[in-house]
């Protein structure tokens, strides 16, 4: 029995003690190199200081105007429940939904699962749905999208600034500042949480019985490591309830029939409008390289190309990337699995950015909607293009890079060595 807790490598399924180290540090994987936990020099309740101001911050955001724009005496005030609430009134829902749970949903269910999450492990009483709690904020964590909602208000701005006189309200800034906290609490994970938990004594210890040839496993909620009987059988997890599998069930075939139907769909996302403008001049339709060239020819190149890469290049990439990871699952030399390890984790890093376009297209029908001179609407091409999104997100999320460290014999090994220890 190791005298320390045991952490698995979510990406080759590794064991290693959790040691104790030093702040602002972190430990890598010895195998294929995954950072597996980092030592914050924040305390509990310094992190829980910040969730509060996530909070504040979030409410300022939504609550005041991100732009006032005005033309020919006509003024508008927009902010994001404005332009999800017009969307859905413009007959839009599926791409209503999708930006209101993306850019407003998930942000606060991670901050109110977070900030309930932190004040019980330093209350030092767990309540009972605690397991279940965090199953929810383990589950939308990787769908909170502020810095991409962020990016879209810049690049919707830059758009907008030649058409009418616009000044930057109290919500651009909010947003600005929520992107940091969030980004700055993503750090706090569920897996961390969990970590937390354990330290204080507040939930069972990751452990297992690494002797002979007995089935490890660890759970993909909390992290849990804990014994199976056999590689195929599916128990609940011993400190969370969730079911816990030696691997992801059937993940090429999920893989291959999410990165299919999203291929599809990409098809019409990019020959169908995203976005429509109507004038009293006419009604003129753009799609996703229309609006690279609007950005372009308006002298924005730097914005061009952001918005070029994050919805050309990056769906592109997560596809073939994918495709590459299911083709050809084992290798015998140590290095190139560990690129593979890499180029999943680029997958998983870069999944949420093609959202971008989704997002000008709502912020851009809330700050041009001048009635009687310009109204802008999202276009049939936007929802299959945020399909597109949440299907290769779900396809890289089905995939187990695990697999590819299966015929090294990786979960067998009875030694686990403590994770080696990187600066931050």
């Amino acid at each position: 029995m190791a005298q320390h807790p045991l952490i698995a490598c979510p990406h080759c399924a590794r064991l290693h003690e959790r040691l104790p180290i030093q702040a602002g540090a972190m430990a890598a994987c010895t195998q294929c190199g995954y950072v597996l936990y980092r030592q914050s020099g924040l305390s509990l309740r310094s992190w829980l200081a910040v969730t509060y101001a996530a909070l504040i911050v979030f409410a300022i955001a939504n609550y005041f105007p991100i732009a006032t724009l005005s033309v020919q005496g006509l003024v508008v005030h927009a902010s994001l429940p404005y332009a999800l609430l017009l969307t859905w009134q413009q007959g839009h829902e599926i791409v209503a939904v999708m930006t209101g749970l993306f850019a407003f949903g998930f942000p606060l269910g991670q901050i109110c699962f977070l900030l309930w999450a932190l004040q019980s492990i330093v209350s030092g009483r767990l309540p009972a749905d605690f397991q279940y709690g965090m199953r929810v904020f383990h589950a939308i964590e990787p769908w909170s999208m502020v810095p991409v909602l962020l990016l879209g208000v810049f690049v919707a701005i830059v758009k907008l600034s030649g058409m009418a006189s616009l000044q930057v309200g109290p919500g651009l800034w909010a947003i600005g500042a929520l992107s940091g906290l969030l980004t700055m609490l993503s750090r706090v994970s569920a897996y961390r949480l969990w970590r937390y938990a354990e330290d204080a004594g507040l939930v069972p210890r990751s452990s297992a019985d690494t002797t002979g040839d007995k089935v490890v496993a660890a759970c993909l909620s909390c992290g849990c490591v804990q014994n199976l009987s056999s590689v195929s059988q599916d128990v609940p997890c011993l400190r969370c309830g969730a079911h816990v599998r030696f691997r992801k069930a059937a993940p090429i075939a999920r893989g291959w029939a999410l990165v299919i139907a999203a291929g599809i769909l990409y098809i019409p996302a990019n020959l169908l409008p995203v976005m429509v403008i109507r004038t009293p001049a006419g009604t003129t339709s753009h799609t996703i390289l229309g609006g690279v060239i609007e950005l372009w020819d308006l002298g924005s190149w730097d914005l061009a190309l952001i918005v070029f890469v994050a919805s050309v290049v990056v769906p592109m990439t997560k596809l073939f990337a994918l495709i590459a990871l299911m083709v050809k699952r084992h290798w015998r030399s140590v290095g190139i699995q560990r690129q593979r390890t890499r180029l999943y984790e680029l997958v998983e890093f870069i999944g949420q950015w093609s959202m971008l376009d989704v997002f000008v297209v709502i912020l851009l029908s809330a700050m041009g909607n001048f009635p009687g001179l310009t109204q802008i609407t999202a276009g049939p091409g936007a929802a299959s293009f945020g399909l597109v999104v949440i299907l290769t997100m779900f396809a890289a999320m089905s995939y187990d890079p695990r697999i590819g460290w299966d015929e090294r014999f990786a979960y067998r090994r009875p030694n686990h060595p403590a994770a080696s220890v990187k600066p931050g």
